[in-house]
């Protein structure tokens, strides 16, 4: 199926395990986006924050053309990514299990992005049911020197110096102009994931972690997108980490993140059996 055309990695749990953590009600399916540039051996980290309570989790990061090249002049080649991975819960027949998400960094949450376009407006997808989802180091907006760090990082220490600096100089000059310069006009072409998830937001909850030392994604973005989204009525909580580093929270503190991963999915996972139990019940009366 088109599923087979992008690199992921998918893990179920043994039965036991979930049986242990879940009893009798099925596990969640989390899905983690990595951040641009992130290797599948760091975000398997954080998937085993999920594995361990009995979940089924799916890895995906994007590649960094489609990140920083497509989306930069508005090509939706991430929509097409977007699809593929919500085809994989039907590919291992998962789709009636509870679905969370757990995205990094602007790299995984410009796909996110289109995953919460298409839960919205495709009928194929109408009958999943998301129960959260974990922001990780993003949103962020408008923030070109951001955007170098974080493709300076990307780039890594192997490629030549003056192939770097053509890279950044043309990356620096496109977003600044297509980004900030023209967007009051280009947005009606293609909005920003930023522009885009807080203008429409979905209704699950979300947690943000997040760090006001954080030289690529400005806390203060964050913190006006989550309470963008507060107004709009979305259950958000946070919490700022103060002195970790870009996407470096659970390497920094990674018992009080694996905590307040493992006790906003358990809240999650609650209030949906909270909901199902009233629609029986509503059943029931009628």
């Amino acid at each position: 199926m088109a599923a087979d055309e992008i690199d992921y990695n998918i893990v179920f749990p043994d039965a036991g395990t979930s049986e242990r953590h879940w009893q009798g009600t099925k596990e969640p399916v989390v899905i983690l986006l990595g951040w641009a540039g992130c290797k599948d051996k760091h975000l398997s980290k954080y998937s085993s924050i999920y594995n361990e309570q009995g979940c089924v989790t799916i890895r995906y990061t994007a590649p960094l053309k489609t990140v920083f090249i497509s989306e930069s002049f508005g090509y939706k080649e991430l929509r097409n990514t977007a699809l593929k991975l919500l085809e994989i819960l039907y590919d291992y027949e998962v789709e009636n299990s509870p679905i969370f998400f757990h995205t990094f960094s602007n790299g995984g949450f410009m796909l996110y992005r289109y995953i919460v376009e298409l839960l919205h407006s495709d009928k194929q997808f109408s009958s999943l049911s998301v129960v959260g989802a974990i922001v990780d180091s993003a949103p962020g907006s408008g923030n070109v020197r951001g955007a170098l760090r974080a493709l300076t990082a990307t780039l890594g220490p192997k490629i030549s110096p003056v192939l770097r600096y053509i890279l950044l100089v043309l990356f620096a000059v496109t977003v600044f102009l297509l980004r900030i310069v023209l967007y009051p006009l280009t947005k009606y072409i293609h909005k920003n994931h930023y522009d885009a998830v807080q203008d429409r937001p979905p209704a699950w909850p979300h947690f943000f972690l997040y760090s006001r030392a954080d030289q690529v994604i400005r806390h203060k973005d964050v913190e006006v997108f989550l309470e963008t989204l507060k107004q709009k009525g979305v259950p958000v909580d946070s919490f700022d980490f103060v002195s970790s580093p870009h996407v470096g929270h659970f390497r920094y503190f990674p018992e009080e993140y694996t905590l307040k991963c493992h006790d906003f999915l358990v809240a999650c996972m609650k209030e949906l059996e909270g909901t199902e139990t009233k629609k029986r019940q509503h059943i029931q009366s009628h």
